[in-house]
């Protein structure tokens, strides 16, 4: 066993940073956690030190030195955090530092730090705290011209909580997002942890991330990880691949597509844990699959969900209606639940949010996400990656069968968008092809399984007919030449095969 692996680890509660930072901060030690405005800094300190209450039972002590007591009081209440109720269980105490307007600024290099750190002492003992933050420095450091103090009265400040034996949670400004650590450069130098906020804006959106640039001595994961601060879960870490692999093993047992032909091609079905990746051009049948998808579902007593990015309700329910689906009445009965919105109403960090958030509530046994390719309006295609790795590790945990659609666009070059398709289809079970070909003057489709991890599946390419009844699958679609059965998984827009 290495050093790094005997390092106590304290666990801060907040959604999805523990997974980050494998079990929390460094017990006892000062983390530094900088950012720009706006990044999520006092959410995020104020957030462990109300986990650890929560969850762990440890009381904890809040400085500030810039917002009054009750600004952060009035904040956090907005998250379902009662601040009063635990000042007055003696849970949680604030040392008020912030400079008041009536005071005359302070004279450079004058700030009693010492007294400071009496008053965080006294706090600490008072209420037997384990949890300490200090939300900012900067408005401290503000007075000071000379770094070296800055760098000075650092290292005072945590040498201080050291010696109390409290994890502590120091804020600190940054000038830029990718322009240092922090403001005056010298604070990241004199802690033993530091984690970076970021809220960078990306095509007129907002992204942000978390990075841990380092934990002395103590294994973390690496690079900038994608986070949202939800009006009902507070701060969220979205983890991506280390949301953790399903315990249960695979799942054998199939359930229908909702299409018997379909239901053929894939050897059965597809097996209950399945994730699958339904991909096509717009008309060629993604919806109606969908559609089928869930009305198989709700026929064999299972709870569906459903989200649809391209059509509004009542769109979707005469649409349906169309091929014999009530989907008003699944709903009333309780057995299906449909989401439709558009997705520049969030960030695609907040709709995965939104997606786990139903899943957990109403514990669907199936699920569709209509589709991934209108996500791409508010995302760059690797935080679309991103959001299908988090979403697959959702849904196998709880052996959800899911199916998302998605479209070939104009986004991607003819270069990048077999690059793209293929990093989506290496993340599901399950890959079908719906294409379109031109016969005689006229535009038909095909479809085919180009992958099903785990069982046989038909390796023909087959015709495809939509009419008032549904699908269907007919016979192979003989004369594609190599070139176009290559292309089939990615086909170049606009989805148009050839001549058969």
């Amino acid at each position: 066993m290495t050093d790094a692996d005997t390092i106590e680890r304290t666990p801060t509660g907040i959604n999805g940073f523990d997974q980050v930072a494998i079990g929390g901060l460094p017990a006892g030690r000062p983390t530094l956690v900088t950012g720009t405005t706006g990044s999520g800094k006092t959410i995020f300190a104020g957030e462990f030190l109300t986990r650890g209450i929560k969850r762990n039972g440890q009381p904890g002590v809040f400085v500030t030195f810039e917002e009054p007591p009750e600004a952060i009081r009035r904040n956090f209440a907005s998250l379902g955090f009662p601040i009063e109720q635990w000042e007055a269980e003696g849970k949680w105490a604030f040392v008020d530092a912030a400079e008041r307007k009536d005071e005359e600024a302070a004279v450079i290099g004058s700030y009693d730090f010492g007294a400071l750190t009496s008053r965080i002492e006294h706090a600490v003992r008072r209420i037997g705290a384990s949890r300490v933050v200090l939300d900012s420095l900067g408005a401290v450091f503000a007075r000071f011209t000379d770094t070296g103090i800055v760098r000075k009265e650092t290292q005072r400040l945590a040498s201080a909580l050291n010696s109390l034996g409290v994890t502590s949670i120091i804020t600190a400004e940054r000038n830029s997002e990718y322009d240092g650590v922090s403001r005056y450069n010298v604070e990241e130098f004199v802690v033993d942890n530091v984690i970076v906020l970021r809220n960078v804006l990306v095509g007129e959106r907002r992204r942000r991330t978390v990075e841990i640039v380092k934990f002395r001595g103590a294994p973390h994961r690496t690079g900038e990880w994608l986070f949202t601060i939800d009006p009902r879960e507070g701060f969220v870490v979205i983890p991506l691949a280390f949301l953790g692999m399903p315990s249960a093993p695979a799942s054998s047992t199939r359930v229908s597509s909702g299409n018997p032909g379909l239901d053929r091609m894939c050897g059965g079905g597809f097996y209950r844990d399945a994730v699958v990746l339904l991909s096509g051009p717009s008309g060629s049948g993604k919806t109606l699959t969908s559609l089928k998808f869930l009305d198989a579902g709700v026929a064999a007593g299972e709870r569906c969900l459903g989200f649809t990015f391209d059509e509004t309700r009542e769109q979707m329910r005469r649409n349906a209606a169309g091929w014999g689906i009530d989907l008003e009445g699944m709903e009333e009965a309780g057995q299906l639940q449909v989401v439709c919105d558009y997705p520049e109403v969030a960030s695609l960090e907040d709709y995965f949010i939104r997606i786990r958030r139903a899943v957990v509530d109403f514990e669907p046994q199936r699920l569709v996400i209509d589709t991934l390719s209108a996500m791409e309006r508010i995302a760059t295609p690797r935080a679309l990656l991103d959001l299908v790795i988090a979403l697959g590790a959702v849904v196998r945990e709880r052996r959800i069968t899911t199916l998302f659609t998605s479209a070939p666009t104009s986004r991607f070059t003819p270069m990048e968008t077999p690059s793209i398709a293929r990093e989506l289809a290496s993340l599901t079970d399950v890959t079908i092809a719906l294409r379109y070909f031109q016969k005689a003057g006229m535009i038909k489709r095909t479809i085919a399984v180009v992958q099903n991890r785990g069982s046989a599946h038909d390796e023909f390419v087959r015709k495809v007919t939509i009419d008032a009844d549904g699908m269907h699958i007919g016979d192979p679609a003989v004369g594609l030449d190599a070139m176009e059965a290559a292309d089939l998984d990615a086909p170049p827009m606009p989805g148009v095969i050839g001549d058969i």
